[in-house]
């Protein structure tokens, strides 16, 4: 396992909670259902998040 650093750790972090935050039903209320699932949610097996 390789060591990270603080900025990786960041980055890791925050894809994590953009991935587990649920589309508001306000959101697709008011966008007429377009949106309808979270754009940021990835299955971990199977996308691997893009180094910056």
């Amino acid at each position: 396992m390789t060591k990270k650093d603080a900025k990786m750790k960041r980055m890791l972090g925050k894809k994590l909670k953009q991935g587990k935050e649920r589309m508001p039903i306000l959101v697709s209320l008011r966008t007429h259902r377009r949106l309808q699932r979270n754009l940021f949610g990835r299955n971990w097996r199977h996308q691997k998040i893009k180094k910056e």
